[in-house]
């Protein structure tokens, strides 16, 4: 499969990591996160104003409507807003998780005319391969099922929880084939006839996240909407996963940073006593710095090399990230005490954005599941 390679021109190590992007956070984001915690405001207006000034775009080439940054500007535009909102911040991954996928197609078709629309914000979308990694790791069976017809494929299945969609909303999903090895990937719209969304579920946090689940009755996915046929699956996976995993750790990364600014503005009143913890901010700045500079140096060595093997580095860093979020969320709360204890203090918020962080798929099981496989030998990839 050929694809256009990702150029990296922007210097990411200093300032903003878009320009205009913190005047957008301070206007558009700050004013409004503790209705999207609490209330469940989807930030549709932040997503789109964030989709205007390129915030979508680092994964995408030029020709396609991205910037072409590539994976580290990725990384920092998301970790910048879930140094706000870890719930908008894990929008942004989702939205930057469907262009991945599209940029990285076969089908010139999506590429030409969806994927522009993807990295400009113009569309919003999300990423409904929860399911779909999990079964590639043996932890669970694929909920969509399809069978080849005439002119595409006719797929059958409930996928209970899938982010960032809505009926004017794309998003793609991984399908198992009667007969075929590999999965196909699918694009599809909100409002694809045979395809049904129900908002049951309410959440402790990610409230604000457009959670459906999506229910496939006899759709017909034409071949045109493809992104990914089950006989392109390995190629299409090994060049995928590694960048679609580590852009995760910008809702880690942020989240970590915040919290240590929690600490450290409750050490100015009580660091006599918040002495006493375990994890200190200090502690926990140090290892925020160590995980950074990892992750950057990660997502430049995958930006140069995008068809080596970077699995194990990047389910590595990955679950430190998820380990250092729940460590530094529990730390900020017991700095903070009684008051981060209040309905829409951040510090309560951060523990359950924390637990997001570590339990949203890959979780911290998933991903030392992966890890001991890759170690041992013992499983690979059963679609």
């Amino acid at each position: 499969m050929q694809v256009e390679m990702l150029k990296p021109v922007m210097d990411t190590e200093t300032g903003e990591s878009l320009p205009g992007m913190a005047e957008l956070i301070r206007t558009e984001l700050c004013p409004r996160v503790v209705s999207i915690d609490l209330k469940g405001e989807y930030p549709r207006e932040f997503m789109h104003k964030l989709g205007a000034i390129g915030g979508f775009g680092a994964m995408v080439a030029p020709q396609f409507g991205g910037t072409g940054y590539g994976l580290k500007n990725a990384i920092r535009i998301i970790e910048d807003v879930s140094r706000e909102c870890v719930s908008t911040g894990f929008m942004v991954w989702a939205q930057y998780a469907c262009a991945w996928y599209l940029q990285n197609s076969s089908n010139l078709a999506i590429r030409r005319d969806v994927l522009p629309l993807i990295a400009k914000g113009i569309v919003l979308g999300g990423t409904g391969q929860s399911n779909a990694m999990k079964s590639c790791a043996a932890i669970e069976d694929n909920r969509l099922t399809a069978k080849r017809v005439d002119g595409g494929y006719l797929v059958n299945g409930t996928l209970p929880w899938v982010s960032n969609i809505g009926i004017d909303h794309y998003f793609h999903v991984g399908i198992d084939v009667e007969n075929e090895p590999g999965l196909l990937i699918a694009l599809v719209k909100g409002d694809h006839p045979g395809l049904t969304l129900n908002q049951n579920a309410h959440f402790i946090a990610m409230e604000g996240t457009n959670t459906f689940a999506c229910n496939f009755k006899g759709v017909f996915i034409s071949n045109e909407s493809v992104v990914s046929h089950p006989s392109e699956f390995t190629q299409f996976k090994s060049r995928t996963k590694a960048a679609f995993i580590l852009m995760q750790m910008g809702m880690g990364l942020g989240l970590i940073d915040a919290c240590v600014s929690m600490m450290k503005r409750s050490n100015k009143t009580h660091g006599h006593v918040n002495c006493f913890l375990d994890d200190q901010a200090e502690t926990i700045e140090s290892e925020l710095l160590a995980a950074r500079e990892a992750c950057y140096r990660l997502a430049d060595k995958i930006d140069a090399m995008p068809d080596a093997n970077h699995e194990r580095e990047t389910l590595a860093l990955r679950l430190a990230g998820g380990e250092m979020s729940l460590k530094a969320a529990n730390s900020a709360m017991l700095h903070l005490g009684a008051k981060g204890y209040l309905v829409g203090n951040a510090a309560q918020r951060r523990v359950r954005e924390a637990y997001f962080i570590a339990i949203v798929t890959p979780a911290i099981k998933h991903l030392r599941k992966e890890l001991h496989d890759i170690d041992t030998g013992s499983c690979a990839c059963t679609a």
